[in-house]
Parts: C-alpha cells; structure tokens; sequence
C-alpha cells in the first residue's frame, strides 16, 4: 500500500534551492520551506557518495530538532570528478577550473537524500553519470558571465543553459539537478510506516 502525506501532517523541505521546491510541490503541494545554516565541511577521508547522505542528515537534523512533530526533507548534492568533490564555486575562476576538469570527461553527480520523522531518520543516496561536450574556453567563460553557475555544485545546472555542454547521461534527470524525487518518496514512505 502506498502511503500519502496527509493534510494534517506538516511537510518540510529544509533547502534554500527553488530546483528542489520545483520538484516537490507537484507531489507534496502542503509543503514549506525552513532551513538553518549548518557547517558544510566533510572529514577529509570520507568517501563523497557517503558525504552527500551525510550532509543531508545534518541539514535536515538542525530543522527537525526545531520541528519535532514535522516531516523534513533534506538533500545534498555534489559532483564527483575522479574522486574529488566539486561543491559550488567560490569565484569565477574556480567556476571556470571546475567547467575546464569536467569538458570531454564524465562525472558522477550524488545526491544524497534524508528524511526526518518524530526522532527517527530515513536516508540514501542517489547517482548519475553525465557525460560532457569538449569546452572552448570562449564557451566556459560566457557560460561563467551568465552567473548560472556560481550557486551550483561542479559550476552548472543540466536544467538550464549548462544543459548545452552535456553530451548524454546515465541515470535520473532529477538526480542531477539536485534531488532524487522517487527515492525522497520511498524514504517518505519508509518513515510513515510502509517499510522499514
């Protein structure tokens, strides 16, 4: 049996970024936005696919102490490049070394996954693979001139104008731009009782 949110549950989505909000409103129409700011650095040794569950747990943990009786939806995404992370940019020029290490390569994208529910918390993460055009430098810096890279992880969004370098991908669409809907409703369902 599928399990709906009800009305009377109070449904949370503990992130600032409007891609997310997109993707769950369709589905979770009740849903609110609260998010508190929690330190974003992961220990050196981690392995990235886990730091992405991680990081997601702790953001949404912040929002659930707050909103004990809530349902919280918490994400985290980051762009692996032969082993290493690529966050969001700081500046233009990391934009661009980001931009130039992935042009001609693949990259995996996870997005980690965890939902909150009256103390108990339900997590995953999901990947894809995207696959990346040749870049001109030309292209890479009036790509960094539209500022749509600099608030995303490895310095592009596939659903935007960054949807122009990519050759092909492996995967869900939704897993790249930031949040795995079908594994968020699966870790809802889980924390309403449907499995554990």
């Amino acid at each position: 049996a599928r399990f709906f949110v009800g009305d009377m549950e109070k449904i949370i989505l503990a992130s600032k970024s409007p891609r997310r909000l997109e993707l769950l409103l369709p589905i979770y129409p009740h849903l609110t936005v609260k998010t508190v700011e929690v330190d974003e650095s992961l220990p050196g040794d981690i392995n990235i696919k886990e730091g992405t569950e991680m990081l997601a747990i702790k953001k949404g943990a912040a929002v659930a102490f707050l909103e004990p009786g809530a349902i919280v939806i918490s994400s985290d995404t980051l762009v692996e490049l032969g082993g290493v992370a690529l966050g969001k940019p700081h500046n233009k020029d990391e934009a661009f070394d980001m931009l130039s290490g992935l042009s001609g390569r693949a990259h995996n994208v996870h997005t980690g996954v965890a939902v909150h529910y009256c103390g108990r918390v339900f997590s995953g993460t999901a990947t894809s693979t995207v696959y990346f055009k040749e870049l001109t430098d030309k292209e890479i810096w009036e790509y960094i001139e539209t500022g749509e890279p600099m608030d995303k992880a490895g310095a592009y969004g596939i659903q935007g104008l960054g949807g122009a370098f990519v050759s092909h991908y492996t995967g869900d669409f939704d897993t790249i731009m930031g949040l795995s809907v079908s594994l968020v409703q699966n870790l809802v369902e889980r924390a309403l009782g449907g499995n554990d």
